[in-house]
């Protein structure tokens, strides 16, 4: 049996999912390019997009990391201004990406357990004219933290500014209004909310957008722009597609309709949560951010204030007995982060707080039991 992943992705998938993978086609076959097409049209529906509302969907092999630096590569062009807004690692991550490429950046840079007030970013666009481009992450997978997307993005549109959101985590299981927000670029994979297997990353973009693209791109295999125009053209990848995660993913989008759509699954997901939140307060666990800054997706939970605690022993530990969970990545704060996406479940949770309560008890720490 496998184990089950407490992550925020790769993540547990359902077997149908898994076994669309048993099967062999050719980059250029008929059959795998309708499947293509379909999952590009798929996911216009999912961010409750119709065909004439000016939006595509590309899709870029490699993971979501490969799909964000194909935007910030190509989407922002050489006499571009970034304003990018930062709370954790992964926004942290699109600054490293500029650097590399020479974009002209304005960093707005928070602590971790902070949502960046809307106000900030105004001060700095009615400061700066030159400012073209806005980037920030959605679900910042660094906590779990959910930064205001729809604050920044009406600011955005105010100042008409194209928007980058990196929904990576978030896609699939929190319903975003991309037409209402006015967003431009958004970028998740295939191996996050909704449930496939990594192998790919999307980008879900304005045709206009897109368009305007041509020429700016700094990379061959990243290069946004000419991969959507062969996408348009016929649905094929410019360079060897990971078909057997394509057709998972095809799956994948099958059983989120089945379960009832992006409401459903944040549901589901939502219920995880607030059980796996109710468990650890009652062992005394703390989480790092305050709640009314919480996300669903994951969660990031503080070591206990007790000597005998040590990271590695606790994560092996819950290893042994079929729960990963996930090591933290706050820049000065020692925690551990548990996901509740994926093909998890109640009994699902109700089991790995069985199994944290047994190792604390293992390490002689004392746990603060609640009613």
């Amino acid at each position: 049996m496998d184990n089950k992943l407490f992550t925020p992705g790769p993540l547990n998938t359902k077997s149908s999912v898994k076994g669309a993978m048993l099967h062999d086609m050719g980059s250029r076959d008929v059959e795998f390019l309708e499947v293509v097409k379909q999952i590009r049209s798929e996911l216009l529906t999912i961010a409750g997009l119709k065909p004439d509302d000016g939006y595509d969907t590309v899709l870029m092999q490699g993971s979501g990391t490969f799909g964000v630096e194909s935007v910030i590569s190509t989407a922002i062009p050489a006499f571009g201004h970034l304003l990018l807004i930062t709370n954790g690692a992964y926004g942290d991550r699109i600054k490293q990406m500029t650097q590399v490429y020479g974009i002209k950046t304005t960093t707005l840079k928070y602590k971790e357990n902070i949502v960046p007030p809307v106000k900030d970013a105004e001060e700095i666009l009615l400061d700066d004219e030159t400012i073209t481009h806005i980037a920030i992450v959605h679900c910042e997978t660094t906590t779990g933290i959910f930064n205001d997307i729809e604050g920044i993005g009406l600011l955005a549109k105010r100042f008409s500014k194209t928007y980058i959101v990196d929904a990576m985590s978030s896609f699939g299981a929190v319903p975003i209004d991309m037409k209402v927000l006015d967003i431009d670029l958004l970028i998740s994979s295939s191996n996050k909310c909704i449930e496939g297997v990594p192998g790919f990353s999307f980008v879900i973009a304005k045709i206009q957008t897109l368009e305007s693209c041509i020429g700016q791109a700094r990379t061959v295999s990243l290069d946004l722009y000419s991969q959507w125009i062969e996408m348009k053209k016929n649905n094929q990848f410019r360079f060897t597609p990971p078909i057997q995660s394509v057709l998972a993913f095809r799956k994948a989008i099958d059983q989120l309709k089945v379960e009832g759509g992006v409401e459903k699954r944040a549901e589901r997901y939502r219920k995880n949560y607030l059980r796996l939140i109710e468990g650890t307060e009652a062992l005394g666990l703390h989480t790092y951010l305050d709640k009314k800054d919480q996300g669903y997706i994951i969660t990031s939970f503080l070591f206990p204030e007790n000597p005998n605690f040590d990271f590695t022993r606790f994560y092996e530990s819950l290893h042994l007995r079929g729960q990963v969970i996930y090591q933290g990545k706050l820049s000065d704060t020692n925690c551990f982060r548990i996901g509740n996406i994926g093909q998890l479940y109640l009994q699902d949770i109700e089991n790995l707080l069985k199994a944290i309560k047994e190792v604390l008890v293992e390490m002689k720490i004392s746990l603060v039991l609640k009613r």
